[in-house]
């Protein structure tokens, strides 16, 4: 990435400047790092709390941190219960649209019915706090109630994406050892009636461990249910068991939430375990401060639930503040490229916050549908998911955004529950950057000896610090969480996040990507997003990936994987010219060794590209485990 792209700032319109509800970045900064405690107390005082925490952040031993230890608390009392208090009862907290084009609401009133309901159901099956139970659902309400219901009763949830496999389901009900499995007959994807059942039953055949599975009908497939083990969760909620009155449990603040499984390019899924206080505060002051939150916002998050994404972002943070949420069971671009564009101007989404995948997906279908529509209330947009090249960046700017909406992009990881590094709405904004830490965060950039680089020198990504929303540990495995994660330098522990990245003459944090995705090339260090984004600045080039592959004089030489723009055709001629605009825009040192022309790449069901896939198949390697790769 060139040293003009680095230095162009896109400034905030003063009506943005005007309305935000922060207006002073750096003083507010300086106060939550110079007073860490302090700042998230004062956060934390935004919650509801059954009893004061005792100290709010417990480093006694680090670096197993907690978070204002002897609290108690729920985070359903502040995602829902709070609420019926006030003028949010009767307000709308979830707006669903199904693929076919089915349309569910459900005020803050209604979402607590449905969620007592599903606990009472929860514990007739003999849930307790404690337990775990495993949810595998696509995108509809019940999902949501599902989590909030396990919540509610102090049971603690394990969310399998509902695109994952039988051996991706059964391996994580087996380590999380789940008694209780939450599944649906079906889901939808692109006019296709996905069988979810079937994989379930096939799961739970390898599990011994379950002993309830509880089925939500939201298709009409016909599933093999097994008499002692299986219930239809509407069957259950017509019983007496199903009050729509339930109280919700009191929790300590380090009680566990959740554990959410995250693969690695190593090692078997790691289970990270998120707990009720820490991580509500910091998703909600998170998502009100990045995102400007206001009360009349309808917020459309369009992740899925079964990702830290959506548990942060579609499900406790928004929810805990308020927020209308727009959720959607289907593809970006089915029947047509303008469905989220359809969604936007049916519902007068406010925020809208997506993956630069998703961005460049529909990139490739021009301008002319998103044209189709009336975007204007459109507020913000928000990038997440990997770093977005500043060509989609622009795209999503200029015609989603039609120039007056800042785009919030962020970064963070499963590990931290939210976000690190983000602009606020007030930010001067650079196309590909994350801009600054969120409050509280100290982010440095270091070499292999853990020596902070100079400006625009490449590094590992270091926060210095802890913060509310951390995971606590890795499921029964607290040393693999200190190994992977945690370094110490002195008496000073610092977080690995395992990526690469670089901070500006500016102070803007660039991130490049994992470690494992940096190149060496003729002792070079180069990142596979910049020489994509390269490639994507071409206006041939919808989409690309770069691997390393060995190379006798320079150890590593550079391959590429380009999707064309519709209408475009690969060539020789067409290679060419992109290895030279790739040596053009970063140097001769980049210039790709070859340029392939396919129709898709690889990707986890959250897309991003599998870049380890295409290494092995170019070198002819075992693949390794494919459960989280798109069909």
């Amino acid at each position: 990435m060139s040293d003009s792209n680095q230095s162009e700032f896109i400034y905030p319109s003063q009506a943005v400047i005007d309305q935000a509800n922060v207006s002073d970045y750096e003083a507010l900064y300086n106060y939550s790092v110079t007073d860490r405690e302090g700042f998230w107390a004062e956060q934390a005082d935004t919650l509801s709390w059954y009893k004061k925490w005792d100290s709010v952040l417990d480093e006694s031993n680090a670096p197993f941190y907690k978070w204002f230890d002897g609290g108690s608390i729920n985070i359903v009392d502040n995602a829902i219960d709070r609420h019926l208090k006030n003028a949010n009862r009767n307000k709308m907290a979830i707006i669903w649209e199904g693929e076919n084009g089915q349309v569910r609401n459900f005020s803050y009133n209604g979402l607590n019915r449905e969620v007592c309901q599903f606990a009472n159901v929860l514990k007739s099956m003999g849930v307790v706090k404690g337990d775990i139970v495993t949810i595998y659902m696509p995108q509809i309400p019940e999902l949501v109630f599902a989590m909030l219901a396990c919540a509610k009763i102090g049971a603690i949830h394990s969310v399998v994406y509902g695109g994952f496999s039988t051996e991706a389901l059964a391996s994580r009900i087996d380590d999380a050892h789940s008694r209780v499995l939450i599944t649906a007959d079906g889901g939808w994807r692109r006019g296709k009636q996905i069988d979810l059942k079937s994989i379930a039953n096939d799961a739970m055949s390898r599990s011994p461990s379950v002993e309830v599975c509880i089925c939500v009908k939201n298709n009409e497939l016909d599933v093999e249910m097994e008499p002692s083990r299986d219930f239809w969760l509407h069957d259950l909620k017509a019983l007496p068991i199903a009050s729509p009155k339930c109280e919700t449990e009191q929790t300590s603040s380090e009680d566990p939430l959740f554990i959410l499984y995250t693969s690695g390019t190593t090692g078997s899924p790691k289970g990270m375990v998120h707990t009720h206080g820490g991580y509500a505060v910091y998703t909600s002051t998170t998502h009100r401060m990045a995102f400007d939150i206001k009360p009349e916002d309808r917020w459309w998050c369009a992740a899925d639930p079964g990702w830290i994404t959506g548990h942060s972002y579609i499900v406790y943070g928004p929810l805990i503040n308020g927020a209308t949420i727009m959720l959607y069971e289907g593809a970006p671009n089915y029947p047509y490229p303008n469905r989220w564009w359809q969604i936007v101007e049916k519902y007068g989404i406010n925020i809208l916050y997506t993956s630069p995948t998703a961005i460049r997906g529909l990139m490739r279908f021009g301008e002319r549908w998103p044209q189709k529509h009336d975007l204007t209330s459109l507020r913000l947009l928000g990038s997440v998911g990997e770093p977005i090249n500043p060509e989609a960046w622009k795209w999503y700017h200029k015609v989603i955004g039609q120039e007056r909406c800042p785009i919030i992009d962020t970064w963070w990881q499963t590990e931290t529950g939210g976000f690190m590094i983000c602009p606020l709405p007030i930010t001067p904004l650079k196309p590909g950057s994350a801009t600054k830490p969120f409050f509280g965060n100290e982010i440095t950039i270091v070499d292999d000896d853990g020596e902070e680089v100079g400006a625009g020198e490449e590094g590992k990504l270091i926060i210095n610090n802890p913060w509310p929303g951390m995971a606590r540990t890795v499921f029964k495995d607290d040393q693999r969480y200190q190994d992977l994660y945690w370094s110490k330098v002195g008496d000073k522990w610092r977080y690995l996040a395992g990526d690469s990245a670089k901070k500006d003459s500016d102070g803007y944090i660039w991130v490049i990507g994992r470690m494992d995705e940096v190149l060496k090339v003729s002792g070079y260090r180069l990142g596979t997003a910049e020489i994509e984004s390269a490639l994507i600045s071409h206006p041939a080039v919808n989409e690309a990936a770069a691997i390393g592959l060995p190379h006798e004089l320079k150890g590593n030489a550079i391959h590429t994987y380009v999707i064309l723009k519709q209408g475009m055709v690969g060539d020789q001629k067409l290679a060419a010219e992109l290895r030279a605009h790739v040596g053009h825009e970063m140097g001769k040192i980049a210039t790709p060794e070859s340029v392939e022309f396919v129709e898709s790449l690889p990707k986890t069901r959250s897309g991003k590209i599998m870049r380890r896939v295409l290494k092995a198949r170019a070198l002819g390697q075992d693949e390794g485990d494919l459960s989280t790769l798109e069909e």
